[in-house]
């Protein structure tokens, strides 16, 4: 095959999770319509946190910024993907799809920072109820939600950098609805050593110690719930954490699937359709899930959706 510089490469082209022009005008519906469940979702999430003061604490301050980072990682992919369907144009130029690997990996990453630090918010309120305040207070959650974005950027950075030494032959198709980083390691024609082997290491240090901090926090959060003699007691424990719990399982377990396609599958397309699972029904499950699983949410919601229906 031809090699062609980095400096050469003007585009790649999105083959999408189909060849099928006649499943095209579907496809473009069910992405569209997830994609605005999830923008209005997690925006009514963001709003009602902002607008009612019961929810002025850290735990709705995480996850109003959990909501935020929603919208823009699956703002970074499916857009495109909707343009390219409509124009019949799989294209997305060197740029564009380096850009976009960037923010997905930004954003992925910090999806997972910050529900450690959500799970760390719940350890402390649960285990430590006497001093939750003196620790969560508002300087330390700024700080953490910072440090959080620091790291993704840092890890984003990394990665996408290292993209650039690469050169790539004349088959530049990605079998993917986005550009994905290992999709784009594989169509590179130079030594892609260094990137694998860095996706691998940086992969167990960027999500292996939010995944272990979650871990701990939640194995000392069940111990502590256990202990509570009365059942209303470890009812209205629970309710404090049942919602994190249920995303943490859906982000970390289509994660996991996504994983186990690709390994025990050779179809590219097929971990493209379990990856929408990661990248994109997760972002649209979890304002429902916070919002069904808490009556705080629900009420807030009501005002929030009342208020702006009844007339000034």
């Amino acid at each position: 095959m031809t090699t062609v510089n980095q400096t050469a490469v003007s585009e790649f082209l999105l083959l999408g999770l189909t060849d099928d022009p006649a499943l095209q005008p579907l496809i473009f519906s069910i992405f569209l319509s997830m994609y605005l469940i999830a923008i209005l979702g997690n925006l009514l999430i963001i709003l009602a946190v902002s607008f009612d003061s019961h929810l002025h604490t850290t735990m709705y301050f995480f996850l109003s910024n959990l909501s935020l980072n929603d919208i823009c990682l699956i703002t970074s992919t499916i857009p495109k993907m909707l343009v390219n369907i409509l124009r019949q144009d799989q294209s997305i130029t060197y740029t564009g799809c380096l850009s976009q690997v960037c923010f997905v990996l930004v954003f992925g990453g910090l999806e997972n920072c910050l529900l450690a630090v959500m799970a760390y918010d719940r350890y402390v309120a649960i285990c430590h109820p006497l001093i939750y305040t003196v620790v969560m207070n508002p300087h330390l959650r700024v700080l953490l939600v910072l440090l959080s974005l620091v790291i993704s950027i840092v890890h984003a950075l990394l990665h996408t950098l290292m993209v650039l030494r690469l050169s790539f032959c004349t088959d530049l198709e990605i079998p993917h609805f986005s550009c994905e980083l290992a999709q784009i390691i594989k169509l590179a024609c130079s030594d892609t050593l260094i990137n694998n082997v860095l996706v691998y290491l940086v992969a167990g240090l960027f999500a292996g110690v939010p995944l272990f901090g979650i871990i701990f926090s939640y194995t000392h959060i069940v111990s502590s719930v256990f202990r509570i003699p009365s059942s209303e007691g470890k009812h209205k424990a629970f309710s404090t954490f049942g919602s994190h719990l249920s995303v943490v399982s859906l982000f970390y377990g289509t994660g996991f699937g996504v994983y186990t396609s690709s390994v025990v599958t050779d179809s590219t397309r097929k971990t493209a359709v379990a990856s929408v699972m990661y990248s994109v029904v997760t972002q649209m499950l979890n304002p429902f899930i916070y919002s069904l699983r808490n009556r705080d949410m629900k009420g807030a919601l009501r005002k929030l959706i009342s208020g702006t229906a009844s007339p000034s």
